[in-house]
Order: structure tokens, then sequence, then C-alpha cells
């Protein structure tokens, strides 16, 4: 069978409204001229629409005509590949999602450490952030909350004490492993990501690498995040005010 014709059958049988690239459809690298071609026709007489180079997307039809997918499956495009998290939302996008700020940015930030993602599509504006630490399908959501540490100063409209409310609680309800596994990505971050971490660690329990964060620190160094005493008692310990 030919490409043109297995691409064809293909996305026929996708649902409305999916989103895919070369890797969903199959193509070996020796057929993506092939492919390009035949998928470029599909856009041309609307049977599909273009994301970007190499993302696509099978529109849904209804009685005001055919609509793009949400824009959180779109983005789904650059986050993975194939079942792989390869990247993931922060900024100001994902902040609003955790609750910590009213604002909604026309550009979302997406960090990987594997590769920059730069995406101008109709109303979908996507921005390369710096990955720190290699994503993986398990690792998100520790890596969401060192992004909160690393902007707390930038977060727009952030109500401080809620937000350091938040961070005690999720960091306080994660098991010693992953208690672990979060300190050893913060050595990965900015100084002022490893003071802020270790002194919420130090007040919501035991951590066995809480020391090493500390080793991490120049002992004069200090971070401002504007913290009262009160929200943070061991803030001196760790240069943190």
């Amino acid at each position: 069978m030919k490409v043109t014709e297995r691409i064809a059958k293909k996305i026929k049988r996708m649902k409305e409204g999916s989103v895919f690239g070369y890797a969903q459809l199959g193509i070996e690298p020796n057929q993506f001229a092939a492919a390009a071609k035949a998928l470029e026709r599909l856009v041309k007489n609307d049977t599909i629409g273009k994301v970007s180079k190499g993302k696509f997307y099978k529109p849904k039809k209804t009685v005001f005509g055919k609509l793009k997918p949400r824009e959180d499956e779109l983005l789904k495009l650059y986050l993975f590949s194939g079942q792989k998290q390869i990247a993931y939302i922060t900024g100001t996008a994902l902040y609003n999602r955790l609750g910590l700020t009213t604002q909604v940015p026309k550009v979302i930030k997406v960090a990987s450490q594997d590769k920059r993602i730069s995406v101008n599509s109709g109303s979908l504006r996507v921005k390369s952030a710096m990955g720190y630490v290699r994503v993986t399908n398990d690792n998100v959501y520790l890596l969401e909350l060192l992004d909160v540490m690393k902007d707390f100063s930038k977060i727009p409209d952030l109500d401080k004490e809620m937000a350091i409310r938040y961070l005690k609680g999720r960091l306080g309800s994660l098991s010693r492993k992953e208690k672990s596994k979060i300190v050893t990505y913060a050595l990965e971050y900015p100084p002022r990501v490893r003071a802020l971490l270790g002194l919420l660690l130090s007040e919501v329990g035991s951590c066995e690498k809480l020391e090493k964060l500390k080793e991490s620190l120049n002992p004069l160094s200090k971070y401002n995040y504007g913290l009262s005493s009160a929200l943070v008692e061991g803030a001196v310990a760790w240069g943190v005010a």
C-alpha cells in the first residue's frame, strides 16, 4: 500500500479532534518526503488542519463549521513523544492552574531539557523555558513545585502567605522517597530554589538529603523572597528573607 493511501486510512479511523504527528501515523524516516506531500494535500483540501511543522489535527465537524481541538489537546503534541513525556507547562499558565495567580498568559511556557519548543499557530503561542532536569512521566509534579519556588518572586499577584502554605502542604504530603527525589532535582536548580526548598522541608518533616541542600549553598549568600518570620521560622538558617 502506498504511503498516501496508508495515511488517508489512518486519518479516517481517527476521532474528530485528534492531534497527531508523523509518529502517530507510523511513518518511517525514509517515507517522510512522500508523507509530507500527502499531508500537505490533505491540509489544502481541508481534510486536516496544520498546527506547525509536522503537527496536525483532524477537525471536529459541527453545525458552526470545523473546529480545532482544545488548546490542551494541541499542547500534547509538544509535551509527549509517543507515550513518553518530554516537556511540561510552566510559567504563569502553570501557576494559574495551581491557583497561585489569576493571570492568564497569552504565551504558554514549556520546559524541556531535551528540546526547544516554539509554536505560533492561530491562538496558540508557545515559548521554550529552561529545563533543569530531564522530564519523565513520573517527575513532572516535582519539577512544577521547584518552578514555583524558582519564580516565587515573579508570579503575578501572588499571595505569598497562601503560596507558602500551599508549598508546605504539597511538600509535607510527599513520601520520604519523593522528598529525596525533589532534593536531587533541586541540586540542578539555582541556589535560591535550593535555599527555599531546604527551609520548607525543614519545617514539614524529616528529609534524609536535607544536609546536601545546605552544603550546596554559600553560607554568606542571602535570598530575598520578602517573607515574614511568621511564615517561615527557620529562614535565617537558610539565608532566606
